[in-house]
């Protein structure tokens, strides 16, 4: 399996590439537009196809690039089930599996950032969690139905995966990488020895404001980011 993780500077933002190197077969998972040049160039340095773009949800803080992509690739773009996104040419399932290859990615739902949000658990080893788990945190829950009883229920599903799983997340604002269940489950100050009630309570008091580019980015990602397309 191929593995690689990129970063968007501009909205803290990783997208995952995963392609299995027999069969030339890829996937890209939380795409950003702005970075469609740097993926593309990517993958004809590694000599990939692109079948899918994957999301975990709707964004609220980038716009996506699976509209740009579907239209230089072919490739299909792909979001959880739930999802208003009809522009999709598919939804997938709790428990569905994509292959890429020969390389299986589970879905697993996770909501309570959004209401229909997904977190992939590729080759059974590598976890990516989209805006639900992050390194030593957690995706907030105070907007696009989010939900915190939610959202504690659905960190208790990843919490629940073998301690060496490897945890990628969909962003990151402090310079980590990477991270594992054993190590979310000891020290991640959201949940780590949390009631339901005061994960909730914590969750609830946070009063964030809201992203820069929720206004343009929602709207243009439920149109798979063709509405503000211009890369």
């Amino acid at each position: 399996m191929l593995f690689r993780q990129l970063f968007d500077y501009a909205t803290w933002t990783y997208t995952y590439l995963i392609a299995d190197e027999t069969t030339g077969e890829a996937l890209l998972v939380d795409p950003v537009l702005e970075q469609v040049d740097r993926d593309r160039a990517l993958l004809a340095e590694l000599e990939l196809t692109l079948k899918y773009c994957l999301e975990t949800h709707v964004h609220a803080d980038h716009i996506t690039s699976t509209a740009r992509l579907r239209e230089l690739t072919g490739c299909q773009g792909i979001v959880p089930a739930q999802a208003a996104v009809a522009c999709a040419d598919r939804a997938i399932q709790d428990g569905e599996v994509l292959r890429v290859g020969a390389i299986p990615i589970t879905a697993m739902a996770t909501p309570g950032h959004t209401d229909s949000h997904m977190a992939f658990l590729v080759n059974g080893t590598h976890l990516l969690t989209g805006d639900s788990l992050f390194i030593r945190g957690c995706g907030r829950t105070d907007f696009q139905s989010g939900d915190a009883g939610l959202m504690y229920d659905s960190l208790q599903r990843l919490l629940a995966l073998p301690p060496e799983t490897l945890v990628y997340p969909g962003h990151d604002y402090k310079g980590h990488t990477v991270s594992t269940i054993a190590e979310e489950r000891r020290l991640n100050p959201r949940i780590a020895n949390r009631s339901r009630a005061d994960f909730i309570q914590i969750m609830n008091s946070l009063n964030l404001p809201d992203p820069k580019r929720i206004m343009e980015a929602v709207p243009a990602n439920e149109q798979c980011g063709r509405a503000l397309t211009t890369v």
